[in-house]
């Protein structure tokens, strides 16, 4: 049995607690590793190093910070294979799929070489008679992580990078059910140049969350979960006088016009509805296409596409199009939000249920489902199911289809399919969604952009990546400088206006 550690000051340390949870392999549903849960004093411990570490490492000029974000660039392609294998053998994505959740992350290290340019501050000459004022921004100290199991490699460098290169050390608390690549992860830091203890991978639990939340040393977090777990973070954090930024759950609608190619569209709604089986925040789960000709249409198409994907380990080959979900538990939860579907009146158009692969018989699969006739009031509309299951909501015309996307209490991701550029404009501008598509299905913004959704898809005011990540881990300062010439003035007692 591999017993997996923390990485703490540069290296690998052994967990003190006594407590574990089994990492399992979900294709065979065998437990591969054990991974230690940290206790509040194992935090605060690497906390406090992360914290004597910092300074020195914030005194860092930019671009040698930059330069660590450019060496580790070089050393995760090199490593690219290997950490998609370790993270396809965790979370049971394809081997192509785990390659892209690399790839999404290493993207934002490489936005992060720019950061010379991004930390600059704003100058203003001769702000009053003799005064010069200016801006700088400075890292905020230690910040946090805590990241989730469905992109193990992704998210964590979405966090480090920004936070890493803007001066400031870095407590990661990844999931405890895929802790591996993010280990390797900060090994491949080491060896880029980062300093002892700028980067803490401390594996834990709801114990070390709250020891994080209550952390007087830390300054921020971030945090992509569940909604749930997303507003009790946040509240927590910010009561304690934290910066944070939480993303939460999701319910993606894709609205489909009848214009609209629906060759292209489902194509779109079965990679984006069942690539990663269905556990991404930004999976089409909804289809909403317009009219009752362009529904049935859109059925006919989908029932096919969905009855060939081929479900399996990432072992089987390239042409396997996903693998198994994450736990038991989350298989049990699919399964049982599937049948609520049935009994609340929904039409299965697609029945995965009872899938099950030879040799791989414990592994934790789940048959690809198409529901139809999906109503608003419906438990599989209303809540993320997370899974390769997706709904067809029937809309009579454009504005109910609107209509359905806005009313949603989620707000992560969007998009319409749409031969008509006046109704894509109008949906771009009318839907209170964070990110949205045109005739695209999963609209993730690249690095130089930024990532949130709105409404409970998102706490906070700053998002992921781009510009935003900059300002979320640096706080500014503005020096207002005078410089006297001249004879000597007395003392001034009086606020007035620069002249």
């Amino acid at each position: 049995m591999i017993e997996l550690t923390h990485f703490i000051d540069g290296k690998h340390v052994k967990g003190t607690s006594g407590r574990f949870a089994d990492v399992f392999n979900p294709a065979t549903g065998e437990v591969q590793a054990k991974v230690p849960l940290a206790s509040k004093a194992e935090l605060d411990a690497a906390v406090a190093s992360a914290a004597a570490a910092q300074p020195k490492w914030a005194a860092t000029n930019p671009q040698r910070r930059a330069r660590v974000m450019m060496a580790a660039v070089g050393l995760i392609n090199r490593d690219m294979d290997k950490l998609a294998e370790a993270l396809s053998r965790e979370h049971g994505k394809t081997f192509a799929d785990a390659k892209g959740d690399v790839q999404r992350g290493l993207e934002v290290i490489e936005f992060c070489i720019g950061a010379p340019h991004l930390l600059k501050g704003d100058f203003t000459d001769s702000a009053g008679r003799g005064i010069d004022m200016y801006s700088m921004r400075q890292a905020l100290g230690v910040v946090a992580g805590i990241t989730p199991f469905n992109f193990p490699a992704m998210i964590p460098l979405w966090k480090m990078g920004p936070a890493l290169v803007c001066g400031n050390a870095f407590i990661l608390k990844p999931s405890e059910r895929d802790p591996s690549v993010p280990l390797m992860l900060a090994e491949i830091f080491q060896e880029a140049g980062l300093p002892d203890g700028i980067l803490q991978v401390v594996n834990g639990d709801k114990e070390s969350v709250d020891a994080i939340l209550d952390n007087e040393t830390v300054q921020a977090i971030g945090f992509v979960g569940s909604t749930p777990i997303a507003s009790y973070i946040y509240s927590r954090g910010c009561a304690n006088g934290k910066r944070v930024q939480c993303f939460g759950g999701a319910k993606n609608h894709m609205i489909i016009m009848p214009d609209a190619d629906l060759d292209q569209a489902a194509d779109a709604l079965i990679g984006a509805g069942f690539g990663a089986a269905g556990e991404r925040c930004m999976a089409i789960s909804v289809a909403v296409p317009v009219g009752e000709e362009t529904a049935d249409k859109l059925i006919e198409k989908l029932i096919p596409r969905i009855e060939a994907l081929k479900v399996g380990p990432y072992t089987a080959g390239d042409d396997v199009d996903y693998g198994p979900v994450v736990t038991a538990a989350a298989k049990a939860n699919i399964e049982a939000l599937v049948e609520t579907g049935i009994a609340q009146g929904a039409t299965l158009a697609v029945d995965g249920r009872g899938f099950s692969l030879q040799g791989y018989e414990d592994g934790f699969f789940v048959g690809p489902h198409l529901f139809d006739h999906v109503t608003p009031d419906m438990d599989i509309y209303k809540k993320e199911i997370f899974g390769p299951v997706l709904c067809t909501v029937r809309a009579a015309s454009y504005e109910e289809a609107l209509g359905l996307a806005m009313d949603h209490e989620y707000g992560n991701g969007t998009a319409i399919f749409t031969r008509d550029g006046d109704t894509a404009r109008d949906f771009a501008h009318r839907i209170n969604i964070g990110m949205v598509g045109i005739n695209v299905p999963i609209p993730v913004p690249l690095a130089y952009h930024t990532f949130g959704g709105w409404k409970k898809s998102g706490f906070g005011d700053l998002n992921q990546h781009g510009t935003d990540s900059f300002k979320f881990y640096t706080r500014t300062k503005t020096v207002t400088s005078r410089w006297p010439s001249g004879l000597k003035e007395g003392g001034e007692f009086n606020f007035k206006a620069f002249d």
